[in-house]
């Protein structure tokens, strides 16, 4: 319970930091102040490309998870945000577990903005995995009647975060990450930061259980753009890359005699673009968002990390009710840190 209470002590003093420092400035233009209600669009896939062999010899295995394209609704004031999210069966790719089985996937996140610092922390659960590439794998294999090879039982945890710094100060990521905030003219900035994680797989084959503990971490170099075009547009590419590693333990749990213990040498890459139209109360846009990295084995195995997430939104900003924020400024006065 103590470490439950400094965790959310430090997590309300960042958002604090970050609603003091959001005012407006001669570049950007800030809706702290402002309810914001957000209808969302979204995808995520992930993936695992597991490679053996080298050139024409190279034998590829692909682990995913049944892609879902999910629905919510968010509202956000000052630093509260609430989000209901569920995926609807009659959306393609969300009734396809007969083939594909079931998978299940949870992501929260959280993102700071203490001055020109960025702090990202998450969490995710993934669980249930097939085999995309079944066609390599077997030939005779037909697409649309015959099953995908499924891990029903393979499950992904991770618990991760990331710290950047802005190195310019003209730059805005709140105007690409959150909407917070408006850029009024283009700018760029390089952006360097540290990413880290610990993941977890779980899995079950033929009642065997085995359990794999991950330690990540990388350092990364990336330049962000924010393309500022009129008044209400905007485009933003980045591109990202690092360097890092990994520790790995794993064990099967059944028996205690098997025991691996291994450290590798990463390469990540990361990179994404964002599209928005932004009013003062209305708002829309997309973003569509790429991650791997790759890390070599023994005996010419490759192992790959692909993650892509596709977003498209549609948002209204307003002013928020006297009783909300009437109710809002008397809590803060009992709690500073609000």
């Amino acid at each position: 319970m103590n470490f439950l209470k400094a965790v959310l002590f430090v997590l309300f003093s960042l958002s604090a930091l970050q609603v003091k420092a959001q005012s407006d400035t001669a570049n950007t233009k800030s809706y702290a102040d402002q309810v914001m209600i957000r209808v969302n669009l979204d995808t995520n896939i992930e993936s695992y490309v597991f490679s053996e062999g080298e050139g024409k010899n190279t034998n590829e295995t692909i682990l995913s998870i049944n892609n879902k394209t999910k629905t919510s609704f968010s509202i956000d004031y000052r630093i509260i945000s609430a989000t209901i999210s569920f995926a609807p069966r009659f959306l393609d790719g969300n009734n396809d577990d007969e083939m594909k089985g079931k998978s299940s996937y949870t992501d929260l996140s959280f993102r700071f903005f203490p001055g020109r610092f960025i702090q990202n922390v998450y969490y995710k659960n993934v669980k249930g995995f097939y085999v995309e590439n079944m066609k390599d794998l077997s030939p005779e294999w037909q697409e649309g009647i015959d099953p995908y090879i499924q891990f029903p039982d393979l499950r992904v945890q991770t618990f991760g975060g990331s710290t950047s710094y802005i190195l310019n100060k003209n730059f805005s990521a709140r105007s690409i990450y959150t909407q917070g905030e408006w850029q009024r003219k283009s700018s760029g900035s390089w952006i360097p930061f540290l990413d880290y994680d610990l993941t977890v797989f779980r899995n079950t084959i033929n009642e065997v259980k085995s359990k794999e503990t991950q330690y990540n971490i990388g350092g990364n170099i990336g330049y962000f753009y924010n393309w500022v075009i009129g008044k209400n547009v905007n485009i933003s590419p980045y591109l990202a890359v690092g360097v890092g590693g990994k520790f790995s333990s794993y064990r099967e749990l059944d028996n205690g005699s098997i025991k691996q213990n291994a450290q590798y040498a990463t390469i990540r890459m990361q990179g994404g673009l964002h599209i928005g139209y932004n009013t003062d109360r209305f708002l829309f846009g997309g973003k569509m968002n790429f991650k791997n990295y790759a890390y070599d084995q023994k005996n010419n195995q490759t192992v790959e990390n692909n993650n892509l997430y596709g977003l498209l939104y549609i948002g209204y900003r307003f002013a928020p009710p006297k009783v909300v924020k009437n109710t809002y400024d008397k809590v803060q006065k009992k709690i500073p840190v609000l």
